[in-house]
């Protein structure tokens, strides 16, 4: 996983899902595993 400033490019892969979690913000991706991230 990724912790990244900005999670533009991650949200813009297929199947992406912005989640927040305990005050972080969060990609997952169901599709492709290998394209989640943490941001915060």
């Amino acid at each position: 996983m990724k912790v990244r400033a900005s999670l533009a490019s991650l949200k813009k892969q297929p199947g992406a899902q912005v989640v927040r979690r305990r005050g972080r913000v969060f990609v997952i991706n169901k599709a492709n595993p290998r394209f989640k991230g943490r941001q915060g």
